[in-house]
């Protein structure tokens, strides 16, 4: 419930600032790398959390 209200609070210009932010952070050559990067986290992420829940359906058999 929290997050949702977060969420509302952020609009287009506070998007459009990290954006701008993030890019001369990093640099336009560095951003793939870091998305790549992103995109392996969430995907070991959502991988260990459906292992967690096929453990515990073993568990309640």
């Amino acid at each position: 419930m929290i997050s949702s209200a977060i969420f509302l609070a952020i609009g287009p210009w506070q998007i459009a600032v990290v954006v701008v932010l993030v890019l001369l952070l990093f640099g336009g050559k560095k951003i793939p790398e870091l998305m790549r990067g992103l995109g392996s986290g969430i995907k070991e992420f959502k991988d260990a959390s459906k292992d967690d829940e096929k453990l515990e359906e073993k568990k309640e058999e």
